[in-house]
């Protein structure tokens, strides 16, 4: 299991009870007690239809479990980044956080799997997939023994490139760029095959790296454009789409465990239903964030033909589904695409 250092371990978890005491004046109420139980969810910098959805949740829960349950929340990155609230989740040190599922690679390989390129066919595929409780249910509890659990996932779009000085028409667009990707061994590999230089870093320090060129660029959906401002620097975003990574609420086990039987009820419908107010959200602001990316910072956006794309990580294709560890789950994955309708 991946500990935080004590003393800073410590330090935050005063923090997080100063922070709920200031936020709401409660503390967190015994199961059994008449107080309500507060439970804390913390979250790293995300576009509103996300955050709006995570809100959403909290929202439900409160409702569902007649006032029982009561969500508090720590935002934009206040605690940290993705890995950080990872861990945190896990210490119990926060009961929940959503975070991408790349960022949870390094914690279950499981979760590599989604960071495959060009693993969907469609975005219709990629919803297929992830409604299918066979596949999906498997990895959410592949950390049920580090301390969390998956509980749904939120849309989180598909990934392009977006460079600072010119599109990425072909994969030869990416030789000798330096190219920020999530912490993630199969994204480092994925840019690797592509010909470029990947370097792994957190979302908070793409704006400074290419804007000191430590960077030319970097690879996500369309709301690092104007929500994270990229657009300032990165003008040229190009539709190669090689991934489509979910986004993953987690929660604590022991807190979960600790919950009754309709409290726990109470929550897995409040994820059910705030999935599906973010997938509808979410897919309606996309095109409002390209529009203001035009608007605001001049960005240029460009399709590109996929074919050398998905033959240059072809690969890493071979790799997942000749592997014996994920073998069956690439091929039940597989079997749900377009091809197959």
């Amino acid at each position: 299991m991946i500990k935080l250092r004590k003393k800073w371990k410590t330090a935050l978890l005063g923090s997080v009870s100063l922070l709920s005491l200031a936020a709401c004046g409660a503390t967190n109420g015994e199961i059994g007690s008449d107080e309500a139980v507060v439970l804390r969810f913390s979250y790293a910098s995300n576009s509103q239809p996300v955050i709006d959805a995570m809100n959403k949740f909290g929202e439900l829960v409160e409702e569902k479990s007649d006032g029982e349950v009561v969500i508090e929340y720590f935002p934009d990155g206040q605690l940290g980044g993705e890995r950080e609230l990872i861990e945190l989740t896990q210490t119990g040190a926060i009961d929940f956080t959503k975070v991408s599922g790349s960022a949870l690679e390094s914690f279950s390989k499981d979760y590599a799997i989604f960071s495959v390129p060009y693993l969907f066919d469609s975005e219709d595929h990629f919803f297929r997939v992830m409604e299918d409780d066979t596949i999906t249910n498997p990895i959410y509890q592949s950390t049920k023994d580090l301390g969390f659990v998956g509980l749904t996932y939120y849309d989180s779009g598909q990934r392009s490139f977006y460079m600072v000085d010119g599109p990425v028409n072909h994969p030869d667009d990416l030789k000798g760029k330096k190219v920020r990707v999530l912490q993630s061994e199969t994204a480092i590999q994925m840019v690797e095959l592509l010909g470029g230089s990947p370097t792994p870093m957190g979302s908070d320090e793409v704006y400074t790296s290419m804007q000191s060129n430590l960077i030319n660029g970097a690879e996500n959906n369309e709301f690092v454009l104007v929500t994270a401002g990229h657009g300032d620097i990165a003008k040229h975003y190009s539709y190669d789409e090689h991934t489509r990574v979910p986004d993953i609420m987690i929660m604590n086990q022991e807190t979960l465990d600790g919950l009754t039987e309709e409290q726990q009820k109470a929550i897995y419908e409040a994820a059910e239903e705030s999935k599906e107010y973010e997938i509808k959200v979410f897919k309606e602001a996309v095109e409002e964030e390209k529009a203001a990316a035009v608007e605001r910072f001049g960005v240029q956006f460009n399709e590109v033909d996929k074919a050398p794309f998905q033959e240059a990580v072809q690969p890493l294709h071979d790799q997942f589904k000749n592997s014996e560890e994920y073998g069956d789950m690439y091929k039940a994955i597989r079997d749900l695409s377009d091809a197959e309708e």
